[in-house]
């Protein structure tokens, strides 16, 4: 390491060299020898400078923007407990999702966050700004109604509505909706037995890996399942489907206990139909996982998204989708010879004394027809997932989302004057009334011209600040609410990657350096050097001046 690094600097010094032959500058310039500037305490002011710059270009924006609002969220790294602050705020005709700071937190419970959370918005400059919003997950000290961090963050910004993160919502529902459901809970024990069976021992996981070869199947790896991320229950089913003959190849061949009782459990017609449901209903809602984490969605564009997401899984709990359903499952049976059930004969269960047990015994419905598959499994899924849609996605106040609705032109009432005036009365806006029927006729006129707004940022682009100010205002309180927290979510993927093993003795305002680089990377790379090195020769006293004599 430390002859690459020697390398490094080498090189460079020669590539001055080369260009001290060229420049006239370079030729009269004697630097002192004692004044090099590539020390490491040199080099962290130089990480610190470029940090400050890039914070000072967001602040200076929000300060433009004159509101914002504020997403926090913590992780665990290693032996502390990290709280990434991030905000969100409208600039230069676009909603932007800006990383503010990574700060230490020592004490867990809801005030202590909150006051951190106010600390590092004094430190940046913005108390005087408007918050109009705050998004959390779901645990209860940030999210609490009583004692939470949104009730004390409201004390000092009444005006910040609470917003559940929409992303963290949806896994929430669907968590809930396969713990209501016997069958599902079965099922996801069952594929995550055989993601272990085939991914802990390097055995089994090459016999997997030639089965498929020797059928061949494309090579696809078995996923682990996860309570936090539900887009991998969809990729594990969908490798389970396409892997199924290696899978049973395998188990028969190995034919250990566990072996054998994984084989049994999916050598069945309800497993087979269980899998292709949940292959469809979660096939519905990835889009919406996607979707949910785009940093410049508004909270109307994600209403309608979900509730397209409830209508398309209510046209599955009809008898027509049931019958393809169990049609669909009859020929992927037959494929695999797996026999369809048959409700007349009852085979008496063999003893099974050398087998492992892997999942509890109890009484329960026995699902052997096509009814009983329909009115006990598929229909109480989709009934406990559009009830917990609904539900979950409610945790902004009706009225300020008939407001925030009100703004978008995607929305049946959009420019509603009673909508528009409950969101204005909240964040203190004085609307006129007067500008909302302009704004009805430019519009229309807008549209009649073959240029109609798609969006609410479009509306706001298109609204004159003079013509039209505190409708303007009102439209950007807006789209400036976050709908989830992924911003911050993003930040501790950076904060992985900075904070490796090498790197375990890094303090706490370099860690903050780095990460502000790296997420920020965009405005990073836009700084001029020339600033850059200014604020570095000026943070301290140096012992050679870096800045150019006046020219005269």
């Amino acid at each position: 390491m430390k002859a690459k690094t020697a390398q490094t600097e080498a090189t460079f010094l020669l590539c001055m060299e080369l260009l001290k032959e060229f420049d006239p500058f370079l030729q009269k310039y004697n630097p002192p020898s004692k004044a090099t500037y590539i020390s490491p305490t040199s080099q962290n002011e130089m990480i610190e400078c470029c940090a400050q710059k890039v914070n000072s270009v967001i602040v200076s924006e929000m300060t433009k923007s004159k509101m914002y609002a504020i997403m926090a969220d913590e992780a665990r790294d290693a032996r502390s407990e990290q709280l990434a602050v991030c905000v969100r705020y409208v600039s230069e005709g676009a909603v932007k999702g800006r990383f503010l700071a990574l700060t230490e937190i020592m004490s867990f419970d809801a005030q202590s966050i909150a006051n951190e959370l106010q600390q590092q918005i004094q430190n940046s400059g913005l108390a005087e700004l408007k918050c109009v919003a705050q998004t959390y997950d779901g645990a209860a000290v940030m999210s609490g109604s009583t004692g939470g961090v949104q009730v004390h963050s409201r004390r000092l910004h009444p005006e910040a509505i609470y917003v559940h993160c929409y992303a963290h919502e949806l896994n929430l529902v669907l968590c809930h909706t396969c713990r209501a459901v016997s069958e599902a809970v079965e099922l996801f024990n069952l594929l995550e037995c055989v993601y272990s069976f085939f991914s802990t021992s390097l055995v089994n996981h090459h016999k997997f890996q030639e089965a498929q070869s020797k059928l061949g199947l494309t090579a696809v790896e078995l996923v682990q399942l996860s309570n936090t991320r539900w887009a991998c229950q969809l990729r594990s089913i969908n490798a389970i489907l396409e892997t199924l003959p290696a899978i049973f190849e395998c188990l028969s061949a190995i034919g250990s206990p566990i072996a054998v009782g994984l084989r049994a459990k999916l050598y069945k017609f309800s497993t087979v139909y269980s899998l292709l449901m949940f292959q469809t209903l979660l096939s519905v809602t990835e889009g919406l996982h996607k979707f949910l984490q785009k940093e410049t969605l508004d909270l109307a564009e994600a209403f309608i998204s979900k509730q397209a997401v409830c209508d398309t899984l209510r046209g599955k709990r009809t008898d027509v989708f049931a019958t393809e359903l169990y049609e669909r499952t009859k020929a992927l049976c037959h494929t695999h010879s797996i026999p369809e059930p048959d409700a007349k004969k009852r085979h008496k269960q063999r003893k099974m004394e050398d087998f492992v047990l892997e999942s509890t015994l109890g009484s329960g419905t026995e699902l052997i027809s096509s009814h009983t598959l329909t009115t006990e499994l598929l229909f109480p899924c989709v009934d406990r997932m559009v009830s917990e849609l609904e539900l979950r996605f409610s945790s902004v106040d009706a009225g300020l989302l008939k407001g925030i609705q009100a703004c978008s032109p995607k929305s049946q009432n959009f420019l509603s004057e009673s909508h528009l005036d409950e969101l204005a009365k909240h964040y203190s806006i004085n609307l006129k009334k007067e500008e909302v029927l302009v704004a009805r006729n430019f519009l229309a006129r807008k549209t009649e011209a073959g240029c109609p707004p798609q969006d609410m940022l479009a509306v706001h682009n298109l609204l004159d600040s003079d013509m039209f100010p505190s409708l303007k205002a009102i439209n950007q309180v807006g789209f400036t609410v976050p709908v989830s927290s992924c911003s911050c979510e993003r930040s501790f993927s950076a904060l992985r990657r900075l904070h490796s093993w090498l790197r375990k003795t890094m303090g706490q305002k370099m860690l903050h350096s780095l990460a502000a680089m790296s997420i920020e990377s965009d405005i990073l790379g836009g700084l001029s050097h020339n600033t850059l090195i200014d604020r570095f020769a000026t943070l301290k006293n140096r012992r050679h001046s870096l800045m150019l004599p006046p020219t005269k």
